[in-house]
């Protein structure tokens, strides 16, 4: 059954605090968005990021997005209580292009993330 569009906002919306915490180096928002228990995985600069999500909480903190940063959200999918949607960045940093998903669960009436999986485009890795 497809959702309303109302759900589809609710989504977006809850995928701009992930997208805002990136822009601003400040992980508060996206703090507001994933489970404490959620997880991680992908390539940074060719190194293995796996684990919890406090790795990319650190990440977020310590590099400014900078002037040039872009994002886009997509939703990909949604299954009455599950969600998948695909951030692509620009520019993170000055430098690095993303793409990540984040899968998202419908808790209650909030809708949170439970795993981001990236892959940052091969010709912005730094080795």
């Amino acid at each position: 059954m497809r959702a309303n569009i109302s759900e589809y906002k609710a989504i977006e919306d809850a995928a701009m605090k992930f997208v805002k915490s990136i822009a601003e180096g400040n992980s508060t928002y996206a703090k507001e968005l994933f489970v404490n228990d959620a997880v991680l995985f992908g390539y940074l600069d060719g190194k293995l990021e796996r684990g919890s999500i406090e790795q990319f909480y650190h990440n977020v903190d310590s590099v400014v997005a900078g002037d040039d940063f872009n994002a886009r959200i997509d939703i990909v999918s949604v299954e009455e209580t599950v969600a998948v949607v695909r951030v692509l960045e620009e520019k993170w940093g000055g430098r690095i292009d993303f793409t990540d998903y984040l899968l998202l669960l419908k808790l209650g009436e909030d809708w949170k993330c439970v795993a981001k999986v990236y892959n940052q485009n091969s010709n912005t890795i730094q080795k």
